[in-house]
């Protein structure tokens, strides 16, 4: 008789990530994601083949999650420029000092020299850039951009800039990573904005 699995694969996937944060691809075990999880090393052999399978499993769901996060920014807040500020900072919300930001980009070795990993690094990405583009449609429909706006080069610039905080944030960052991230995207948005933007505390 098969025995029912107690700990799902999201579950699995979920002390992945913390095992990740906190010790990178090349110090996560199989050993370290089960003792997290609360099963068997041989268990997750089982499910997974190997801690590659494992990883790839793990980057093929981040990459799917992505439409599900903007969509529950977006849920959160009437208005669209708020969201696309959400999502962006949802997706740093973990990375709470250099050292896990190190592993987190750690990972990108992973994207640059496998083609399996590439792929899924690829999807993240695209589907990232869908998300910020339909968030900038919806601000120039709310009359938070301007019509002339255009967003699918924006998303681009947008995209980037995040990208771009995150990385100099590690290097040279003084103020809180929200706070940069915010900045990037904000000089990015500023010039379509319909109205001035109000001081910290204000809407976006």
């Amino acid at each position: 008789m098969v025995r029912p699995r107690t700990v799902s694969d999201e579950e699995v996937l979920a002390a992945t990530a913390g095992v990740l944060r906190r010790h990178g691809p090349a110090g996560t075990t199989l050993a370290a994601v089960a003792r997290e999880a609360g099963v068997s090393a041989p268990a997750l052999v089982h499910r997974f083949g190997s801690k590659r399978g494992l990883l790839l499993a793990f980057a093929a769901r981040a990459a799917a999650g992505v439409a599900d996060g903007f969509a529950a920014a977006r849920a959160g807040t009437a208005s669209p420029l708020a969201a696309l500020h959400a999502a962006l900072a949802a997706d740093v919300a973990d990375a709470e000092d250099r050292d896990e930001v190190a592993h987190d980009l750690g990972f990108l070795q992973l994207d640059l020299t496998d083609e399996e990993f590439r792929a899924h690094a690829a999807t993240h990405a695209h589907r990232t850039r869908e998300g910020i583009a339909r968030l900038l449609a919806e601000a120039v429909r709310a009359r938070e951009l301007r019509a002339s706006t255009p967003t699918d080069a924006l998303a681009r610039t947008v995209h980037v800039a995040s990208h771009g905080a995150l990385v100099l944030w590690a290097l040279a960052g003084t103020a809180p990573l929200r706070e940069e991230l915010r900045a990037a995207v904000d000089a990015a948005l500023d010039p379509h904005r319909t109205r001035t933007r109000r001081a910290p505390g204000g809407p976006p």
